[in-house]
């Protein structure tokens, strides 16, 4: 009896071990966008738990399968419970299902995109995507879907309390809303003096001026930006989104994205799907 047990416990440790193996190699597929790769190995092993189906989700949200993100997202967070990272990426993925659907079925997938971001909040409220997420969605959402300033006021000092540089940015994009467009400024520069070597810092203060029309101080603050990092995807691609909405400098637009095209992403960079739109524009 004890020799049998001793044999269980062993396969069990090995098919744990390959099962880790497994998702390693998935999750280092994704990290490089090969979505349908990681999805092959992923949807091939025999027992999932809440990690595998987290990373299902995740391809298929990459894949903009919606439904069947929020579907694997769903069975990920029911294995895990306190896991504020797959709270996180449920609202996400509910969120880009509200944008796509009716206005009959839109409120409800919005609600539940807001519950989640709440929840991620308050599993880990040092979480800074969640808290950003959050602060977007009552930044943008009407009352009666749950949005609203003095809740995005609240969530902004939240954020404070987390990195100073990403409160300043907080409370920028909250005085923007507000139209209060100096305060807005001050606050987007006072994040770029919080943390002088993070592009984002910039780009969000080069998005800034350009949305206000001083284009040239926008140009200034994008090239401070690319002698950080010149070589960076998300600078080549926020700064070509910025000028296409703002019908700017269309031409460096094209070259710009194609660049970025032919960079060597990770899953943390928009998609090349997305890009090629932006391209057709």
């Amino acid at each position: 009896m004890r020799a049998k047990l001793c044999a269980l416990l062993a396969l069990a440790a090995a098919a744990a071990s390959a099962a880790g193996l497994e998702l390693d190699r998935a999750r280092n597929l994704y990290n490089s966008t090969d979505f349908d790769g990681s999805l092959r190995l992923l949807r091939a092993m025999p027992v999932k738990d809440g990690a595998a189906y987290e990373l299902i989700g995740r391809n298929y949200y990459m894949q903009h399968d919606f439904k069947q993100a929020t579907e694997a997202l769903e069975k990920a967070l029911a294995a895990d419970p306190g896991n504020s990272g797959y709270a996180l990426w449920l609202g996400r993925a509910y969120g880009r299902r509200a944008e796509a659907a009716g206005p009959f079925t839109a409120p409800a997938y919005a609600s539940k995109t807001r519950q989640y971001f709440e929840k991620a909040v308050q599993l880990d409220s040092r979480n800074l995507d969640a808290l950003n997420d959050l602060l977007e969605y009552y930044l943008e959402a009407p009352g009666f879907l749950g949005g609203g300033l003095d809740k995005a006021a609240a969530t902004a000092g939240r954020i404070a309390q987390v990195d100073a540089a990403e409160g300043h940015a907080a409370q920028a994009r909250l005085a923007e809303k507000k139209k209060e467009y100096g305060a807005a400024e001050q606050s987007f520069r006072r994040a770029v003096e919080s943390a002088p070597y993070q592009v984002s810092r910039l780009v969000d203060l080069a998005r800034f001026l350009m949305r206000r029309g001083r284009d040239q101080e926008a140009e200034q603050t994008f090239a401070k930006a690319e002698k950080l990092a010149p070589n960076s995807p998300k600078l080549l691609y926020e700064r070509a989104e910025t000028y296409i909405r703002n019908g700017r400098n269309l031409d460096l637009a094209r070259e710009l994205l194609q660049r970025y095209m032919n960079s060597s992403l990770t899953a943390d960079d928009p998609p090349r799907s997305d890009a090629a739109k932006l391209l057709a524009r």
